[in-house]
């Protein structure tokens, strides 16, 4: 499926100005990079999902330091290339909480824009980074149900996934 995502979902910024002034609101950011420049835009997102890495590499001392400060930060686990049960609840508790909260993943937050997407409240955005190109802003009300088939197409138990995006619960275990 790595075709499917190599075009954005949506059109690309390189200033988060520019992308705060054509976006809806709240912003969900997927991606450390993309946290940070939003932040010193003067954004707070209402979620974001960060690793400590862009392009599979630490992230520079200057993301970190602007991501440091974090209070509500929730920590996950998601190893690359999956999207995990704890991540999926998790995302879903902070999509729906009043306060601004950070899922900080122990692995990848690269496919965490998918489930965004389709927690995303009618009117938000999500934002992600592209890597060498910028930041990709996507409606989720418009690209909601595009999430949800590239949900549909992925290896896993999708029907459960799926299912605790609609609001369903999950006690077990898994990915």
């Amino acid at each position: 499926m790595r075709a499917a995502f190599k075009e954005p979902l949506g059109p690309v910024y390189e200033d988060a100005t520019g992308l705060l002034t054509d976006t809806g609101r709240p912003v969900i950011a997927v991606g450390d990079v993309v946290t940070a420049h939003l932040r010193a835009a003067g954004h707070v997102p209402a979620v974001a999902v960060v690793d400590g890495k862009t392009k599979r590499e630490t992230v520079s001392e200057e993301i970190a330091a602007a991501l440091s400060d974090e209070d509500a930060r929730v920590p996950v686990e998601n190893p690359a290339g999956t999207l995990t049960t704890e991540l999926l609840v998790a995302l879903s508790d902070a999509v729906a909480a009043s306060e601004p909260s950070v899922l900080h993943v122990a692995g990848e937050e690269d496919l965490a824009t998918l489930p965004a997407l389709v927690l995303a409240p009618d009117g938000a955005s999500v934002v992600y980074g592209q890597p060498d190109e910028g930041m990709v802003a996507v409606d989720a009300t418009e690209t909601r149900a595009e999430a949800q088939k590239l949900l549909g197409r992925m290896d896993g138990d999708t029907e459960r996934a799926l299912a605790i995006l609609d609001g369903g619960t999950d006690d077990t275990d898994g990915e």
